[in-house]
């Protein structure tokens, strides 16, 4: 299952929304009203919880400064990656966008579909808030 999210212009510099989005406590900021918990677990990763939802932890597992970021489940049980991609659009303002890929059973696909596509629109939404 792959999702994308729209594409967003922020207000900060490619390297500036780069090292943004590689500090893990500022993800925090971006996620949606309904978070139940979050936490910061090291450097390159963290936990997060939203109502009804399973806890899901991400962890970076490729970075290729100042333009894409790959986080993916910390957890077997359900293998996704979350990617950020960031372009520079001037010296002061860069674009983002996210893509999820996941392999899900159909059944599990059409059940985490919806609240999914809303979380990374919301992600990416909140981002020229950083």
């Amino acid at each position: 299952m792959n999702l994308e999210s729209p594409k967003v212009n922020v207000e900060k510099s490619a390297d500036e929304l780069f090292n943004l989005l590689t500090d893990m406590k500022n993800f925090e900021k971006l996620m949606p009203e309904n978070i139940a918990k979050f936490e910061v677990i090291g450097d390159d990763s963290f936990l997060f919880g939203l109502k009804g939802m399973p806890e899901i932890q991400l962890k970076v597992i490729e970075k290729i400064a100042p333009n894409k970021i790959v986080f993916g489940a910390a957890s077997d049980k359900v293998p996704f990656t979350l990617i950020a991609t960031i372009e520079s659009l001037s010296a002061n303002t860069s674009s983002a966008k996210l893509d999820f890929e996941g392999s899900f059973n159909p059944m599990m696909a059409m059940m985490v579909k919806g609240p999914i596509s809303k979380l990374i629109e919301t992600l990416v939404t909140n981002m020229p808030k950083l």
